[in-house]
C-alpha cells in the first residue's frame, strides 16, 4: 500500500528532474506536491507551450513531459520498465522511488529540453 509519505518521497525525488530547466522556462506552479513549467513559446491559441510537471495525486505521483508527445521519437530508446509507467502519451506514474528509472527519466528530460531548444520552443 502506498502511503502519503511514500508519495511525498516520490515527489521530492522527481521535482529535481525539472528544476534545472526552470531558469529558461516559466514556473507556472510551485507548491507542496505540484511543480509545473511552461515554455515562453506562445501557441496559436495564445497560450504558452507546456513543458512538464510533477504532481502528487491520490494514489501516485504523475510526471508529465510534453516534448515526448510533440516529438514521439524521443521515446524510441525508453526501457520497457519506464514505458510500463506511462499513462497516455506524455505522462509517467510512480508510487515508489525508483532511482534507476528516475535516472533514465532525467536523461529523457534532458533530451526533451534539448529538442525543445533545437525547435526554438525554449531557450538554452
Amino acid at each position: 500500500m502506498t502511503t502519503p509519505s511514500d508519495l511525498a518521497d516520490v515527489f521530492a525525488a522527481l521535482r529535481p528532474l525539472l528544476t534545472p530547466y526552470a531558469k529558461g522556462l516559466t514556473v507556472v506552479r510551485d507548491a507542496t506536491g505540484a511543480f509545473s513549467l511552461d515554455t515562453k513559446h506562445v501557441m496559436p491559441n495564445k497560450k504558452p507551450l507546456f513543458f512538464g510537471a510533477v504532481e502528487v495525486k491520490k494514489r501516485y505521483v504523475s510526471f508529465h513531459l510534453m516534448p515526448v508527445y510533440v516529438f514521439p521519437d524521443l521515446l524510441a530508446s525508453v526501457s520497457p520498465a519506464l514505458r510500463e509507467r506511462m499513462q497516455g502519451k506524455s505522462c509517467f506514474n510512480f508510487r515508489h522511488v525508483d532511482p534507476e528509472l528516475f535516472q533514465e527519466l532525467a536523461a529523457l528530460v534532458a533530451a526533451a529540453h534539448a529538442r525543445y531548444v533545437q525547435a526554438g520552443y525554449a531557450a538554452a
